[in-house]
Formats: structure tokens, sequence, C-alpha cells
């Protein structure tokens, strides 16, 4: 079994995710996924020799369509209501998430 997930290991996660948590919320955390570690490591020791593999869990039925081309918002069109665009290059000014400082 793998070692446990620590309040640290929560704290890097909430981080990445942008979530402040209380100390209650963290403890919470650990355990829950904890829990669900152990149950996937617990899943992880069957024997599934034989067990035919699924690739889709509607095998069988098809809810694929075809593709259509269809048309779309011209690009000035899209770019008139955006709060901070760059309509010189056609894009969407957003804010950096990765990466970040903070």
């Amino acid at each position: 079994m793998a070692d446990p997930l620590t309040a640290a290991d929560v704290d890097r996660v909430a981080a990445l995710a942008q979530l402040e948590l209380t100390d209650d919320e963290r403890r919470t955390f650990v355990g829950q996924l904890n829990e669900i570690l152990g149950y996937a490591q617990q899943i992880q020791t069957l024997d599934t020799t034989g067990v035919e593999a699924t690739s889709h869990v509607l095998a069988g039925h098809s809810a694929d369509r075809a593709d259509e081309l269809r048309p779309s918002l011209l690009i000035t069109e899209a770019l008139e209501d955006a709060p901070d665009a760059a309509p010189e290059a056609g894009l969407f000014r957003v804010p950096r998430v990765i990466g970040t400082t903070e």
C-alpha cells in the first residue's frame, strides 16, 4: 500500500485548484481521499484474467453522429463583448492561472 496522503498533500492539491480550506475541511479531505485511494488499491489487486476489456460504457449503442460543417460566429462578433479582447490578434485575453506565484 502506498503512503497515505497528508495534510500537506491536500494543501498542494487545494492550491492547484485555488481553494482555501479550513482545518476541518483539510482533515475531512485527508480522510476521504485516503479512503478512496485505499479502495482503488484494493480493486487493483483483483484478478481480471479473462475479463474482456470494455472500451466504452455504451458499448453496442451508437451515440455517434456524422460531422457536419456548420456556420459559427465570426471572430469579430465573438470578440465584440469580450472584456479584454485582442482584436488585432483575433484572441481573448484571459488571466494566467498556471505558473502563478500566488
